[in-house]
């Protein structure tokens, strides 16, 4: 298998694709690395990319609070393609962060052509919303 292709096996989000859905998905991602420090993700900037951890750590933070810490296998982006608005966080890279990203343009029709992936946004979505909710 390719690297892309590890790191896609990783994501629970694409768990239930095919080997020919996962060989035309990495066929569509590009490999990016980011050095320590660097912001990856901007509130408030536009989405460009949706991406996959392949190895490193990242910090999200919303107005300067520490939400959670992205490992392996982990994603992010994909609120700023879905309704194609504005990034709703920082994601700073806490390591070298070796990435696969997923440009707009392709995230879209990569995502209606596959309704399991779909669903798992959807799950991934609500749990990111109930993790950031206060109830107590």
């Amino acid at each position: 298998m390719t690297a892309v292709g590890d790191a896609i096996a990783k994501v629970p989000l694409f768990a239930n694709l095919s080997k020919k859905d996962c060989k035309e998905l990495a066929a569509l991602m590009s490999e990016r690395t980011f050095p320590a420090g660097t912001v990856i993700t901007e509130i408030g900037q536009g989405g460009v990319g949706f991406f996959v951890i392949a190895s490193g750590t990242a910090t999200v933070t919303i107005n300067g609070k520490v939400v959670r810490t992205l490992h392996d296998g982990d994603h992010f982006g994909e609120i700023a393609l879905i309704d194609q608005g504005n990034r709703t966080a920082n994601v700073t890279a806490d390591t070298e962060l070796q990435c696969f990203g997923l440009a707009a343009f392709n995230f879209r029709p990569y995502v209606k052509a596959h309704p399991d992936v779909a669903w798992k946004l959807l799950e991934a979505m609500a749990k990111r919303i109930r993790e950031n909710l206060d109830v107590s």
